[in-house]
């Protein structure tokens, strides 16, 4: 009974703390992974017809957030150049600007491409298989 519970608490934990299956894959290693380009990516996306299509949508959501991020600063910034004129008032103002504007964006490309519908954190490592499979395949055997 004691060792039922125990196990259930273990798989309870295990799936809590599951995202650090993703920095033992990308951190813990001892050599880093070569690095790719976007063709390489364009090419898993093309070749995995589950996780490409995430893929392909979670670096398409990265440009909501870069767009929001700009619109933010710029907006922010130049409400405190307007009114303040302290260069480190605006300095902060732009700085927190483009961060709300980030998170906004990032909401907005969310719902745009139904983000929250996906497995993310999955997306990119089997991507990260995928590459190091390709890369050092060879060398393993």
């Amino acid at each position: 009974m004691a060792l039922e519970y125990f196990e259930e608490v273990k798989e309870h934990w295990k799936k809590n703390f599951s995202f650090l299956d993703y920095f033992k894959k990308t951190y813990g290693r001892d050599q880093p992974l070569p690095k790719w380009s976007d063709a390489d990516v364009d090419e898993f996306i093309a070749s995995d017809p589950v996780y490409g299509p995430q893929l392909k949508a979670l670096r398409e959501s990265r440009k909501f957030a870069l767009g929001g991020a700009a619109i933010g600063a710029g907006h922010l910034g130049g409400i405190a150049m307007k009114y303040s004129k302290a260069p480190h008032g605006v300095l902060l103002a732009t700085g927190f600007g483009a961060v709300c504007g980030a998170v906004f964006g990032s909401e907005v490309a969310e719902h745009w491409y139904g983000l929250y519908k996906m497995d993310k954190q999955q997306a990119n490592l089997r991507f990260l298989y995928w590459w190091e499979d390709k890369t050092l395949g060879s060398q393993k055997a």
